[in-house]
């Protein structure tokens, strides 16, 4: 059996990935300065005090951004827990029971999905407290949606397989046939969706820092440290285009990773066949 090396471009993406990964997890002994403090000038250059500047009301920006990747982090992979874990589950159980259950978890998911994504938050966010565990249920659940119709027409192929239907002549229950027959064969397309997802709960979660209505002060987000300081922007300040840029990179890196994954899977199931 040949081994294949891991390409470029996914060793760049885990390398920026771990990085993120590694800055979120050591976060308080990384940053250089508490999240909040003032210590300088409004919008100070970089200096050897401050390696990126400070920020619009003279906060260390290098403190902001670690405390930063910790928080948006943190609510992008429990958010992405979440909606995996909430809409594969469903899809699969849908897909296998069918029926009137079917019915009733489709019509709800084309309900929620028939609802512009950020009106639906504006909406929940207006009403309850603006939270770490209302943001983290209000992106699993847009986004759970998604995963269901994905999971749902992935198990509806694989629920009419040979093997499933000799996992039932057996006497097999429900939850066997939905986590021993159908997610390992579901599980490639779902690897390659689980970066996406999480991808776009970071986007979400700094659409909506942005707005004001994602992470409040004084923690921090990279959506609202872009909001706190677009105004330098117009006095050639670069403050909001590097947490803009990190956003940027996360996404670039987790792709690249994923689609690796993705590869890596599909070569793996095609070769078992030899």
């Amino acid at each position: 059996m040949t081994r294949r090396r891991i390409p470029v471009s996914a060793l760049i993406g885990l390398l920026f990935t771990g990085g993120f990964v590694f800055i979120a997890l050591f976060a308080p002994w990384l940053a250089p300065h508490p999240n909040s403090v003032v210590v300088g000038d409004v919008w100070a250059p970089a200096s050897a005090q401050h390696w990126l500047g400070t920020d619009n009301i003279g906060r260390d920006l290098l403190s902001r951004m670690i405390h930063g990747t910790r928080v948006t982090l943190t609510i992008a992979g429990l958010a992405t827990a979440l909606s995996f874990g909430v809409g594969s589950v469903l899809g699969f159980v849908a897909a296998v029971v069918g029926g009137w259950l079917d019915q009733l978890l489709s019509r709800g998911v084309d309900l929620l999905m028939a609802i512009p994504t950020l009106i639906f938050a504006l909406v929940v966010l207006s009403v309850l407290p603006t939270t770490i565990t209302v943001l983290v249920l209000v992106v699993g659940t847009l986004d759970a949606t998604r995963v269901f119709r994905l999971s749902r027409a992935l198990a509806a192929d694989i629920n009419v397989m040979d093997y499933v239907e000799a996992a039932r002549l057996r006497g097999e229950k429900t939850p066997w046939i939905v986590f021993s027959e159908i997610l390992p064969n579901a599980l490639t397309p779902l690897v390659s969706e689980l970066g996406l997802r999480f991808i776009f709960a970071v986007l979400f979660l700094s659409a909506l820092s942005f707005i004001g209505l994602g992470v409040q002060p004084p923690d921090a987000d990279w959506g609202n440290m872009v909001k706190e300081n677009k105004e330098g922007i117009v006095f050639g300040i670069p403050a909001a285009l590097i947490p803009a840029g990190a956003i940027a990179v996360l996404t670039i890196s987790v792709n690249l990773m994923a689609d690796w994954v993705l590869n890596r899977t599909t070569d793996l199931k095609g070769g078992r066949g030899a």
